[in-house]
């Protein structure tokens, strides 16, 4: 059943009350490849079409009490009023009568009466047991009635089975005075979507759809169940829609994501088709549907209410009126598929037939193959593939941040929220996160944690990348997050199986991923072992777990230099050759580094330690350094180094003069330290305090272009 605006204006009450070129080829198209070529060959020839509002039509009936109740549940201890699922059981041929009516209007597809057939929403009506019973009788229906209409016409339609949003929120909490509190689990609506998913499929449905998704997070939970089960049944390439909800003219889900993010968090999946339905009029919609195509390399589809609600609680666009909105969609080819939400009926369905079916098609394309990357918060976060340096923000980590991890410890979580705040307001574009200590729960503080950023525009705005040496903590996390995050990361160190089996959740998850280069032999701290891991995990995951190339992240292992050992000298030019090594022969796949670690010889010494960084970035990006997780906000200028460090630092990095460089910097240190440099500082303090004008000048003059990126996010 399609879903009402009253619904929804309810829910919202409801919430404040309680290896090759070709392998990236190959990648781009799949999404449309692997699906029933018969389906996908109708959608290249022409428009198709939907069918309108199943909840209009069961309105216009005025059933009663009793015709819900049938004489299977004439005992049924709760009222089951307006339960127009339930009609699939008890009133079956008025069922199949209103998918007959829109068939014969010229619709392909009809949808099954099962908008709230899960178990969540039929907890309010005591049901939760018939959930099987509801799909399978719903999925007959609409079978029935399509195949009948396809002998009488001589054209096939389909049956869409669909999955609702159910009437909880996995993004948002129904209690204002405890943000981090949800009242059910992302595993428990895994649950419940796979037990309607499976009725559906036994009903002999043709397509799954899940629809008017107001919270995207929910939506990941409905897309993992169905993953989950078509691998079960070796029905791969089953074709699934799914539709969002914007719920006002901002262009925002209820959760908050604008489509642009909501297409990033669920692209991974690889629909047939995406779009948008309810909620606004087909005037209201264009824009937001014209968006969500500029993002979707799949088929797109759209059915709108007919208008907005007026003061009655009726609608006012009359089919002539939608029909003519929905031709100029059509001529300016944004669609694949029209049909209607709230207020539609038959005769609307007819008329938008009418009126596009002999418009030729969208072709599917997307700006998204364009990006190198791309994540999402609320916002979508998208970097081409000469876009600068990507900073994550390193501060939300207990093991890099005593203050952070305090904070955490004292359950303190305002005071951690605002330090995510601040990496932001400082440049971060991805957040961190990491809770890796033996005194803390991990799964429970990454939950808490990730469920308070929700409730914060200004941080969940960016991509989280959650970072944890636990793969449950790790999953605690996604489990939370509606944007497409990154994981921090898995390794061959436990074996390729082991591998495996965690790339294909974190796939199932949406998420990026970052492969460290470890594997069964240890670390890889040499050019040769850092590319063989790299290679032979590049391999695995794009051909064994069907990994996206641009969603694979290599962190080849920044280690520390200036130790006094030898054999560490090196560890800067290992580095920034392999992410040069990586560029070049590892299609498509990005670099990344844990930029403190270079370092660490040298704490106690923050000026020391920020020079040497700036100037290891600014190597490592010229080959190929894609992003890195650092301090926002504390990376001098290459201009504002002292000289001498600058040299000492160049010297280090690249392993010049052997063991006397890393003794010159211990001294220069100890200069620092002991104050017989007096004011001569290695940074010139004064650049963070001038105009933004004067910075990105200062900027674009010594030519670290890289570096205006950084500012222009910093203040904006």
């Amino acid at each position: 059943m399609k879903c009402c605006t009253i619904l929804l204006v309810c829910f919202l009450v409801s919430i404040y009350k309680v290896t090759t070129i070709s392998r990236v080829i190959t990648e781009l198209s799949n999404s449309l490849d692997m699906f029933p070529d018969k389906l996908k060959c109708e959608l290249q020839k022409r428009i198709m079409f939907m069918d309108g509002g199943m909840g209009t039509m069961i309105q216009g009936l005025n059933l009663t009490e009793d015709d819900f109740r049938g004489e299977q549940f004439k005992d049924h201890p709760c009222p089951l009023s307006g339960n127009n699922d339930l009609l699939s059981l008890t009133q079956p041929e008025k069922i199949v009568s209103i998918h007959e009516d829109y068939l014969r209007a010229g619709a392909d597809f009809i949808s099954t009466n099962t908008f709230n057939s899960t178990s969540i929403a039929m907890a309010d009506y005591q049901m939760q047991n018939m959930v099987y019973q509801l799909n399978y009788a719903a999925a007959t229906c609409a079978r029935k009635a399509a195949d009948n209409i396809s002998v009488e016409t001589g054209r096939e339609r389909y049956v869409i089975g669909v999955l609702g949003p159910t009437n909880k929120t996995l993004s948002l909490s129904p209690s204002v005075e405890n943000p981090a509190y949800r009242n059910i689990s992302f595993n428990e609506m895994v649950v419940a979507y796979a037990d309607q998913a499976a009725a559906l499929l036994d009903g002999k449905v043709d397509v799954l759809m899940v629809e008017t998704i107001f919270d995207t997070l929910n939506a990941k939970a409905a897309l993992f169940a169905i993953d989950e089960l078509l691998e079960e049944r070796n029905l791969k390439g089953f074709p699934v829609f799914v539709s969002g909800t914007v719920v006002d003219l901002s262009g925002r889900t209820l959760s908050g994501q604008t489509v642009e993010a909501m297409v990033c968090s669920l692209k991974h999946f690889k629909p047939l088709c995406m779009g948008l339905n309810c909620a606004l009029g087909a005037s209201e919609m264009r824009q937001f549907i014209r968006e969500l195509g500029e993002f979707c390399d799949t088929f797109v589809s759209c059915y709108p209410n007919a208008g907005l609600p007026n003061e009655f609680g009726g609608y006012d666009d009359d089919p002539d009126k939608m029909a003519e909105i929905l031709k100029e969609w059509s001529t300016s080819g944004l669609v694949n598929i029209l049909g209607g939400c709230c207020g539609t009926t038959p005769d609307h369905i007819r008329k938008i037939v009418e009126l596009s079916k002999d418009v030729p098609p969208r072709i599917p394309h997307s700006k998204l193959d364009s990006f190198r990357l791309t994540l999402s918060g609320l916002e979508p976060m998208l970097a081409y593939d000469d876009s600068n340096f990507i900073n994550i923000g390193e501060r939300c980590n207990v093991a890099g941040s005593i203050v952070f991890k305090k904070h955490i410890q004292k359950d303190d979580f305002s005071a951690a929220l605002e330090i995510a705040k601040k990496q932001i307001a400082e440049g971060a574009q991805i957040l961190d996160l990491n809770f890796d200590d033996g005194m803390l729960d991990g799964v429970k503080a990454m939950r808490h944690f990730v469920n308070l950023i929700t409730c914060e525009p200004d941080i969940s705005r960016v991509p989280l990348c959650i970072d944890s040496s636990d793969f449950k903590v790790i999953e605690a996390g996604l489990q939370c997050a509606q944007g497409k995050c990154i994981v921090n990361s898995i390794s061959l160190k436990e074996g390729e199986v082991d591998f495996i089996n965690k790339a294909k959740l974190i796939k199932r998850y949406g998420a990026a991923v970052v492969v460290m280069a470890f594997d069964e032999r240890g670390q890889a701290d040499t050019f040769e072992r850092k590319i063989e891991i790299c290679k032979r995990s590049y391999d695995i995951l794009v051909d064994k777990v069907g990994v996206y190339p641009r969603d694979i992240i290599f962190d080849p292992n920044v280690l520390t230099i200036g130790t006094g050992l030898s054999e560490h000298s090196s560890y800067g030019v290992y580095f920034i050759k392999t992410v040069e090594w990586i560029k070049n022969n590892l299609p498509g796949a990005l670099v990344s580094g844990g930029i403190s670690n270079l370092s660490f010889s040298f704490r106690g010494s923050n000026s020391i330690r920020q020079a040497l960084h700036s100037v290891f970035l600014y190597y490592a990006c010229q080959v190929g350094l894609d992003m890195g997780i650092v301090h926002a906000g504390n990376l001098p200028l290459l201009k504002d180094i002292e000289p001498n460090l600058r040299r000492l630092c160049d010297d280090l990095i690249w392993n010049r003069d052997g063991d006397l460089v890393t003794e010159k910097m211990l001294l220069y240190a100890q200069k620092l330290k002991s104050g017989e440099k007096g004011k001569q500082n290695t940074t010139t303090d004064t650049w963070h305090t001038k105009p933004l004008e004067d910075r990105l000048k200062d900027a674009i003059i010594n030519g670290e272009m890289w570096f205006c990126w950084y500012l222009i996010i910093i203040f904006t």
